[in-house]
C-alpha cells in the first residue's frame, strides 16, 4: 500500500513538472508524425517565427515549439539571472523540455543563436539528438585573426551600446541588417515587430550573450548528421562561417541556398522546407 502510495506521488509530481515547464516555455506539441522537430527560434523571436514553415511539417512531422524567457507567451518565471548567463543555460532548457515531454531521438531545428543552442543541446545530450538542422549558424559572429565571422568587435560594442540607448531604434537597425537589402522592406518590419514584442531587459542579456559568444570549440564534438543552411549576403553568418562548420562538424551537410539575408524561414519558406526535407529523407 505505501508503496502504491509513492508511485502516485511520484508520478502527480512528474505531471505537475511537465505541466510547470510547458507552461513556462509556452511549449505547444503539434502533429502526429513518428519523427519529431524541436524548433529554437533566434534573439528576440517566439515560435510564431516558424508560421511560414510549420503548416507543411506539420502534415508528416511531430512539432515541438517553444518560447525563450522574455518572449512570446513565456512566463517571467522562466527567466533566471543567475542562471541564463551562459548558451549552456539555454541549451539546457530545450534539452529538459525534451526529457519532460518523454522524447527520444529528435531533430532540433536551429536559426542563428537558436543554432547555436541547438548545437549545444547536441553536445549536452548526444543520446537525445539524432540530427541537426541549423538555418543561417554562427559559432562565434565576430571576427579574429584566422576567423572570419561577419562583425568587428566596434561594430558589435556599438550595437549593444544602442540597445541601451534606444531599443526601439536598436531593433529596427538590427532586422534590417538581418532581412538585408534585396529581400522587401516589410519582411525587415515583421522581424522588427518580434523584437518590439520582447522583454527589452531579457532581450539585451540575450543579445550580449548570442554576439559575446564563442563556441567554436564544441563544434567538433557534435557526433551526428547536421545541415548547415548558408544564405547569400547574409551579414551575420557570411560564407566563411559556412565553410568553417562543414569543415569542423564531423557530419556536417552544407547546402548553399539561393536565398539571401540572414532569415530564410521568413524570405524563402519554400527553398527552406525543400532543403529540410530532402535532408530529413536521409536521417
Amino acid at each position: 500500500m505505501a508503496d502504491h502510495t509513492i508511485l502516485e506521488s511520484s508520478a502527480s509530481q512528474m505531471i505537475d513538472a511537465r505541466h510547470q515547464l510547458q507552461q513556462w516555455y509556452n511549449v505547444r506539441v503539434q502533429g502526429q508524425g513518428e519523427q519529431t522537430l524541436v524548433f529554437c527560434n533566434g534573439l528576440g523571436c517566439s515560435q510564431e517565427i516558424w508560421q511560414y514553415l510549420t503548416p507543411r511539417l506539420v502534415t508528416r512531422y511531430q512539432l515541438v515549439l517553444f518560447d525563450y524567457p522574455g518572449t512570446g507567451e513565456a512566463t517571467p518565471d522562466a527567466y533566471d539571472v543567475d542562471r541564463h548567463v551562459t548558451l549552456q543555460a539555454y541549451a539546457q532548457d530545450v534539452v529538459s523540455i525534451c526529457h519532460t515531454l518523454g522524447l527520444q531521438q529528435v531533430t532540433i531545428v536551429g536559426h542563428s543563436v537558436g543554432a547555436s543552442i541547438a548545437l549545444l543541446a547536441a553536445v549536452q545530450a548526444p543520446t537525445l539528438v539524432s540530427s541537426l538542422v541549423l538555418l543561417t549558424p554562427s559559432p562565434y559572429f565576430m571576427n579574429e585573426p584566422g576567423y572570419y565571422g561577419g562583425f568587428e568587435r566596434e561594430d558589435v560594442e556599438q550595437l549593444l551600446a544602442l540597445m541601451d540607448q534606444s531599443y526601439e531604434s536598436w531593433a529596427s537597425l538590427l532586422a534590417s541588417l538581418l532581412v538585408g537589402s534585396q529581400n522587401p522592406a516589410t519582411l525587415g518590419e515583421q522581424l522588427n515587430g518580434y523584437f518590439c514584442q520582447a522583454d527589452p531587459v531579457i532581450t539585451k542579456s540575450f543579445a550580449r550573450l548570442t554576439f559575446l559568444s564563442d563556441i567554436r570549440s564544441e563544434v567538433p564534438h557534435v557526433p551526428m548528421r547536421t545541415l548547415v543552411l548558408q544564405c547569400k549576403h547574409d551579414v551575420a553568418a557570411p560564407e566563411e562561417v559556412g565553410e568553417y562548420l562543414l569543415q569542423h562538424l564531423p557530419q556536417g551537410v552544407l547546402v548553399s541556398m539561393q536565398a539571401t539575408g540572414h532569415c530564410p524561414h521568413l524570405s524563402a519558406p519554400l527553398e527552406t522546407l525543400t532543403a529540410i526535407e530532402a535532408f530529413l529523407k536521409n536521417d
